[in-house]
This record gives C-alpha cells, structure tokens and sequence, in this order.
C-alpha cells in the first residue's frame, strides 16, 4: 500500500528529528523486552528435558510428582532437592534473571535489602525480592497502564470536543461550565478517598483516572472543530445533505486529529507519572505488585540501600524522557510550517518553492 505524499513528508520530519527517532526506537526496544518479561526473569525454568520428555513450566504449572517428587502440588523448581531430581535425568533452561517479581532469594548473604551482586544485579529490596526483576515487570504494567489510560481517555475527549465545538452555542456554554467546575475539582485527593474504599485493581484503578483524564484533549478538539465548522467544506457537505455525524467523522475529525496525535505522548507522560505517584503514596495497585512507585517507596523508606531509590529514578527520569523526546518529534512531524519547509521530494539543491510546485504535479 502505497503512502500519500503527505505521510511520506511527515515520516521525514519525524525522522529528522534524530533524538525523537532513536529516542522512539530505544522506547520499543525496552518495551518489547518488558512484554516477554516472563522469558526474561522467571523463578520457573522456560524449558525442561526430563526422562527423555519435554515440559514448558513457563506455560504449565507442572506437579512435583511430574520429577519424581513427593507432592501434588506445583513444582518449586528453586529447591535444590527437585533441581537434583530434574538433573540426574535431564536438564533444564532458565531465563538470563532466575528470579520474577514475586521471588525471594532465601540465600542472601546479608540482611536485606541487599547490595547488587552477581546474583542480583541491582540488589534487593526490604522483603529479598530482586530489584531487577520487579523493574521489568513494573515497566510492563506502568507502560501498558499508560497506553490503555491515554486510549480510553482521548477517545472520551474527542469525542466530547467534537460535540462542543461543532454545535457551539448553549452546547458549548454548559459543556464547558461543566469541564471547567470537574477539572476544578482536587483530583488527587479524591483518587486517594475512593482507592481507600475498595481495594484497588489495575482496571478500577484504571477507571478511577479515566473519570478525571478525559478533559484533557477536550479543549483542542473543540478549537479545532469551532474553527472547521464555518469552512467552505463543511458548508457544502450540509449543502449536498450531509448529516452532523457524517460531517464530524468524516471531514472535520481527520483535520482534528493532527492536533490531537502531537500530544498523545505528553498525556501517556502524565498517566504513568500519576499511577507511579499513586503507588508511592500507598493508594495504588494491590500490594505486592510489581510497581516503579513502590520501589520509590522503599527507597525512601530505606535510605541505607541507595540502590533502591537510584534505581527507580534513573529508571523514570529515563523512561519519561524518552516519551518527552517522541513526543516532540511527533509534535514536529505533524506541524505544518515544518512540513512545508522540508519537502521529501526535494533533491540537494533544489529550492522549496520548486519542490513545492513538482510536489503539486505529482
């Protein structure tokens, strides 16, 4: 399928910008990694040779009688006495971090929280778990925590600017009192009342944000649709019998969305800053989860383990730099003053106007 000239011209932007570029490749790099985090840091091995069978512990949970042990139930493949029953007649294949989230390393040499070593790369955290492991499942949740948040809440917002700016008029004026006394509403403090109520899932503390998030794309939906909504296209589709929702989806919204798509990465920013804040205050998902935020918390609580507070930082700081740099070449990619001036089409030495005027024969 080919692309249209337009796409091709914002993919050169966008690409132009080098740290948006590497920024967004390093970005989906450390995100993929984090989604096959049960092949990168498990307590289970990933694969099993025994008595000449093979067993996948990391998809099925396997008795211990399976080995040649005594119990029906699951198999802790750490205990070195299943470990030797494995191996007298197989093998097994274990991820590069032999630990997962949950894991606690009994074997410490010192109390914990311990120091990084060569069995844990980054050191423990007060309960013995491994610091690297947690880290790469809290960088799946908060990532995937973000994107689902910054979906359902720009579709919400959309959808709520396009109404306003498109009919205008009392439609605006009470949608907008209404935004305007909502977002004036102390968010943080009611997040903390209601988590303290119910205890917090990932898709009720999900929703919990959605209420507050959604206005944040509202206000540039709504200009853009106040300014479409008396051009001469929108004029001649009601001319030609267009109806309301045909002109908003299929004329206005395309146009909108330029706009909208420049700051997807800054509010996908703003959804992971405010889940890991919710964390480190203890208001966020359920205990014992995986989270960048209670990892903070334990720095902070354990200021003779520097590790654990450094750790956390350097992991955000980067993290959300990453997202701040693609969103800026997103930004760039799509604002047309840039895309004017840099024509994909043009050749080394070729004026712009002259790319302008080959782009428009093509």
């Amino acid at each position: 399928m080919a692309l249209s000239p337009i796409t091709r011209r914002r993919l050169a932007n966008f690409r132009a910008n080098r740290r948006g570029f590497w920024s967004f490749w390093i970005f989906l790099v450390l995100f993929v990694v984090s989604l096959g985090a049960e092949f990168v840091a498990n307590d289970k091995p990933l694969l099993i040779r025994y008595d000449n069978a093979l067993y996948w512990p990391v998809f099925n949970a396997y008795p211990e009688t399976t080995f040649g042990g005594e119990f029906e139930t699951e198999t802790d493949y750490r205990d070195p006495f299943v470990r030797g029953l494995i191996e007298e007649k197989g093998w097994m294949v274990w991820a590069p971090i032999p630990y997962s989230y949950r894991t606690i390393n009994y074997n410490l040499p010192v109390p914990a929280p311990a120091p990084p070593s060569a069995d844990n790369w980054l050191g423990t955290d007060d309960q013995g778990r491994d610091v690297v492991a947690r880290l790469i499942y809290g960088f799946r949740i908060s990532v995937l925590f973000g994107l689902v948040l910054t979906a359902f809440s720009s579709v919400i917002g959309v959808m709520a600017g396009a109404v306003q700016g498109y009919f205008g008029g009392l439609t605006d004026l009470l949608f907008q009192r209404f935004i305007e006394i909502w977002q004036g509403l102390p968010t943080l403090f009611l997040l903390i009342i209601l988590a303290s109520v119910v205890t917090p899932t990932f898709w009720w503390l999900l929703g919990l944000l959605l209420l507050f998030s959604w206005t944040a794309l509202v206000h540039v939906v709504r200009a853009e649709f106040l300014r479409a909504r008396n051009l001469d296209y929108v004029r001649a589709a009601k001319a030609l019998g267009a109806t309301d929702t045909t002109i908003m989806v299929r004329h206005v919204l395309p146009n909108a969305m330029v706009a909208t798509l420049t700051f997807m990465p800054f509010i996908l920013n703003g959804s992971i800053t405010t889940l890991t804040a919710l964390d480190f205050l203890g208001f966020g998902l359920p205990p014992g989860s995986p989270s960048l935020g209670e990892l903070l918390a334990q720095g902070k609580a354990n200021l003779q383990a520097p590790w654990l507070g450094l750790t956390a930082f350097f992991v955000l700081a980067i993290m959300l730099s990453l997202l701040i740099f693609i969103g800026e070449a997103v930004r760039d990619a799509f604002d047309p003053r840039k895309t004017i001036a840099q024509m994909s089409t043009a050749t080394p030495g070729e004026p712009a106007a002259a790319a302008a005027r080959k782009e428009a024969a093509e």
